[in-house]
């Protein structure tokens, strides 16, 4: 019944945990979702008056742009320009996107021919995987290993894939691992992708949540990589905005024609009142995530020092709102994710479900409140932390 690229594509991880949560709360099971990256933290007031405002004029009601209103693309170069340095033509090196995954998903089918293959980061966010195959891609995965900073190792791909490679996806800081990259990384994907004339696909909607004095920077910042790349951002984690789906691409004008003409022929681009909401988010972008930023560090430091003296195995995440933890030996993702849930009504993301190369950790997202997450640390303390099974003893 289906077309052979829809039995290809594995379940989506996320519509499977709803599914699970939804059984247990049938159950009357009092949930601590760590699942998902949502946001609990309500959307800035005057973001929502900005859209009052915006749907009061009808004007607003018509068919937007397909690239998005000017004076929202000047908004988003303003951006780039005042947190990033980086300087864009907001004519034809940004357009507005229905949320960073709507344009995730459609650049495959720009630069995609059947059986061409694109270079997917494991573990990763799962439309980058999913996407290729839609396009009639061949995913062919770059693992990301703690012993390499959860960097994939370039050098080690082999010259015969990187001819047939069309699209390089990255997403630093990273989703799940929580993983930063360097200008000395970045580089070193602008050289391999001039060589090799793949289109570097930067994911970057993490990077206004860091703690620490750590700086994540754009991928554009490097030199020469806005003749080959593009990167791709979103409103929904700077400014809490995950259902207003609103998003955008920067980047080389060329690669943005292409995207742009699949998006002509799939959406009819973003509610005009929701783009004017979006230039107010973009005018108090980084006020806004730097008050979200203390908020997930007290939650991060509450459910680490938790997971520490339970004998949990990780890195304490300088970036994104996740803590990527190493699961207890005895289990594998899966099995350790349905143990939270069944002793301790924690909802966590099995690592698995991001790829082959996330066996072996769980990831818990900091979206509830700090008092919640206390709570679920005191579950876990009392489920696994005298158990030396749990600590990998």
């Amino acid at each position: 019944m289906y077309a052979d690229r829809i039995s290809q594509l594995p379940p989506y991880l996320f519509a499977r945990i709803d599914e699970l949560k939804a059984e247990a709360r049938k159950r009357g099971v009092d949930l601590i979702d760590l699942s998902i990256g949502d946001p609990d933290i309500p959307t800035p007031r005057s973001i929502i008056d900005a859209l009052y405002e915006a749907a009061k004029n009808p004007s607003t009601h018509r068919y937007p742009t397909y690239d998005g209103m000017l004076p929202f693309r000047e908004a988003v170069a303003g951006w780039y320009a005042r947190s990033k340095g980086v300087k864009l033509n907001p004519e034809d090196e940004v357009i507005a996107l229905i949320g960073s995954k709507e344009g995730i998903a459609h650049i495959p089918f720009a630069f995609v021919n059947p059986g061409d293959y694109v270079l997917v980061p494991d573990p990763a966010y799962p439309v980058y995987f999913n996407a290729t195959i839609l396009a009639g891609g061949i995913p062919r995965t770059l693992p990301l290993l703690d012993e390499n900073e959860f960097r994939p190792d370039l050098t080690a791909i082999e010259p015969e894939i990187l001819k047939r490679s069309k699209i390089l996806f990255l997403n630093y800081p990273n989703n799940p691992t929580t993983a930063t990259a360097d200008d000395d990384f970045f580089r070193e994907v602008v050289d391999l992708a001039r060589e090799y004339d793949i289109v570097v696909c930067h994911d970057n909607p993490y990077s206004e949540i860091v703690f620490d004095d750590t700086r994540a920077m754009s991928f554009l910042e490097v030199d020469g990589a806005i003749e080959i790349g593009l990167e791709f951002n979103s409103l929904s984690k700077t400014c809490n905005m995950t259902g207003w789906r609103i998003g955008f691409a920067v980047g080389a004008s060329d690669l943005l024609a292409g995207l742009l003409k699949v998006k002509t022929n799939i959406d009819s681009g973003v509610f005009e009142a929701v783009q004017w909401a979006g230039i107010r988010a973009l005018e108090i972008a980084d006020e806004v995530a730097r008050a979200n930023t203390q908020i997930y560090k007290e939650r991060r430091d509450v459910l680490c020092r938790g997971l520490e003296g339970a004998g949990f195995e990780f890195k304490p995440p300088a970036a994104t709102f996740y803590v990527w933890v190493r699961v207890p030996g005895g289990y594998d993702s899966i099995s350790f994710a349905e143990a939270l849930l069944s002793r301790c009504g924690i909802v966590v993301t099995p690592g698995v479900g991001f790829g082959q190369h996330g066996e072996g950790f769980v990831r818990f997202a900091l979206t509830e409140p700090v008092e919640r997450i206390e709570e679920a640390v005191e579950r876990i303390e009392e489920a696994f932390g005298k158990d030396e099974k749990a600590k990998g003893l």
